[in-house]
């Protein structure tokens, strides 16, 4: 599948901001096997004093911006084109949970994709007695680490509503769990949490999601959003597999990944500092548009 990819990310300030850096993580990543970046481009207004370039410990490509001078406004926008290059998940070969457990002690690996740096606590998500005992519903004996994620990934969508209105992006996976509401980040904290808990290295995913409109329904111009699913180590043979709890489903051809983390703060799609003297106002906008 081949798609391209419109996001803008405007700010306006209510009052002119000085001395910003900013970190940008939006670019889709070129992931042997997943997706290939055909072609991307930045575009930023007003002009940074400084725009660089560097890729994270994760793998995620990171635009820097620097300003000095004042400006009332910030506008992001990235267009892409980039093939997914997915397959269906295949048999099921991932051990058990307590074969897993052996696997990750074996494994002396410490790069980015090391299972060891997605199974502790992390900036956004901690072990909770609760999620963990909720996530151990879906461990049952002799169940394989895939389908017991993906049992947990079916049970979420299912037992959780989505609510736009519900949380903050800050709000803390606990929080999200109480209400039994969220949004597709919510929704990722908590499997993240419940398969850690359970000692399941699983991490979080960034990136963009093709939506298809109602049938009889024109497709709305920028009203898709960002999207989060997480990736579960499956063991030492299979690797990571992805499942995106929102929607219930392995993540397929229509998911277009920005970056991995171990939770949103890794992979935040703007982050930085300013001097203020007032609030801001935050509009996002995608397009994912299939190429024939």
């Amino acid at each position: 599948m081949l798609y391209d990819i419109r996001l803008k990310l405007e700010y306006a300030y209510d009052a002119p901001v000085s001395g910003g850096r900013h970190l940008v993580r939006v670019f889709p990543a070129n992931l042997p096997g997943i997706q290939r970046v055909v072609a991307a481009s930045l575009t930023v207004d007003p002009q940074p004093a400084e725009l660089t370039e560097f890729t994270d410990f994760f793998g995620t490509r990171v635009a820097t911006l620097a300003y000095r001078s004042a400006h009332e406004a910030l506008d992001i926008a990235i267009a892409a084109r980039v093939e997914v290059l997915r397959g269906n998940p295949g048999i099921d070969f991932t051990p058990t949970l307590d074969t897993l457990r052996k696997e990750i002690a074996g494994n002396w690996d410490m790069g980015s994709l090391s299972p060891h740096h997605f199974l502790s606590a992390s900036p956004r998500i901690g072990i909770d007695p609760a999620i963990t005992a909720y996530a151990g519903t879906s461990a049952r004996t002799g169940a394989s680490v895939r389908d017991l994620a993906r049992d947990l990934c079916l049970r979420i969508h299912t037992d959780f509503a989505y609510d736009g209105e519900a949380t903050l992006v800050d709000t803390p996976v606990d929080e999200a769990f109480a209400l039994k509401r969220g949004v597709c980040q919510d929704f990722a904290h908590i499997m993240i949490a419940g398969l850690r808990g359970l000692g399941v290295p699983t991490g979080y995913v960034s990136g963009f999601l093709r939506t298809i409109p109602p049938e009889g329904e024109e497709r709305l111009e920028g009203a898709d959003a960002m999207h989060a699913w997480v990736k579960v180590w499956c063991g030492r043979e299979t690797g990571w597999v992805e499942f995106d709890p929102t929607n219930a489903m392995f993540a397929g051809e229509d998911h277009i990944v920005i970056g991995y983390g171990r939770d949103y703060s890794d992979v935040t799609p703007i982050i930085g500092m300013l001097r203020s003297a007032g609030g801001q106002e935050t509009t996002q906008a995608v397009d994912v548009l299939e190429v024939a």
